[in-house]
């Protein structure tokens, strides 16, 4: 289910404004299930594309037992506005080998060892070996782009990934630096996360033929959800629990990433407090959450977080208005409430 990916909770939808709110990530994913099946069979072509020395680390990092979010995005946005096609399960898996590509680099900057329940391609193969293989999907999947008769694909799909890699630039750059604005801060979830939720939604319109009106909103709706969701997965490692995340929480703050609760405790607290957090922070061991937690509670960071996540929850919905009544629409509004219930869980 989607806490595979994102560390949420398995609880059905409540208190949402959508009627069929109440759908788990399994009724929701359901219609899809044979476009999320192709794309899988298409992923394992494309491992074997690869030269045969190289098959082996194609097959552990395309092999996995992801969820394919970003898949569902496409199939969902392009069911909103009619047939799916063949097209579209390969703009899936160019996005999702983009995507694989980027946490093949993740993992090498985070010293990760295990991803999804197995080593990763760095704890496997080492770091040269997975910073040299996550550039090779990022070309494999520029190269499966222009196999489409229009270089629109593959414009898109190119700069779609210089901007997720210039994202992990600046948080890169952000790290432990308290000054940084909330402008920063949006903007690097924009670029990171958010670009390959609205790329996911724009190449399913473009590919269906939709007018500009209806591919503009399904950038939006992509724009609005994925702000959305990494909000919340930065919440998670803050306020969620481990059963739920999957893995020890406060991995942001080990990292030097600082996420909006935090950010926003910084800019409230007083001088002494500010100290207390930086110094928290500049030299972090696991034993630092409790104390950090206890300046978000202090400067009341919780509720203003949740209520800017809703906010782009329901931007992702307003931008839903204007198209046809479909499965589809009602899937992609299915998954906003279905995000917002999971954010609501975290209040518990």
């Amino acid at each position: 289910m989607l806490a595979a990916e994102s560390k949420m909770a398995t609880e059905e939808a409540v208190g949402s404004s959508n009627a069929n709110a109440n759908c788990s990530w399994k009724e929701i994913v359901e219609p899809v299930e044979p476009f999320l099946r192709a794309v899988t069979q298409q992923l394992v072509h494309q491992a074997q594309e690869f030269d045969p020395k190289i098959v082996p680390y194609a097959q552990h990092a395309l092999n996995s037992n992801g969820k394919h979010l970003r898949p569902t995005l496409v199939a969902l946005a392009a069911g909103a506005l009619g047939e799916v096609s063949g097209a579209h399960v390969t703009a899936a898996v160019i996005i999702e080998m983009v995507h694989l590509a980027t946490l093949v680099h993740d993992d090498v900057m985070d010293e990760a060892e295990i991803r999804r329940g197995q080593l990763t391609v760095a704890a496997n193969w080492g770091n040269e070996i997975a910073v040299l293989f996550g550039d090779c999907l990022f070309a494999q999947a520029l190269k499966l782009a222009a196999s489409f008769p229009t270089p629109e694909v593959c414009r898109a799909v190119a700069m779609a990934t210089n901007t997720v890699c210039s994202g992990e630039i600046l948080q890169t750059q952000q790290r432990r630096n308290f000054t940084a604005s909330r402008r920063d801060y949006f903007r690097v979830i924009e670029m990171k996360t958010a670009e390959l939720f609205t790329l996911s939604c724009d190449l399913a319109a473009f590919l269906s033929g939709a007018p500009a009106a209806q591919r503009a909103a399904l950038r939006e709706f992509g724009a609005a959800f994925g702000t959305a969701y990494q909000m919340f997965d930065d919440c998670v490692d803050l306020f969620g629990s481990e059963s739920d995340a999957g893995k020890s929480l406060g991995t942001d703050l080990a990292k030097g990433k600082l996420t909006w609760p935090v950010l926003l405790a910084w800019e409230n607290a007083g001088a002494a407090d500010r100290v207390r957090l930086e110094n928290l922070i500049q030299h972090w061991q696991p034993a630092n959450l409790p104390a950090v937690n206890e300046l978000l509670v202090k400067y009341e960071t919780f509720g203003p977080t949740l209520k800017v996540i809703a906010g782009y929850l329901e931007n992702a919905r307003h931008a839903l208005h204007g198209l046809p009544k479909t499965s589809g629409r009602t899937g992609l509004l299915n998954l906003v409430d279905f995000l917002a219930q999971q954010t609501d869980t975290l209040a518990v």
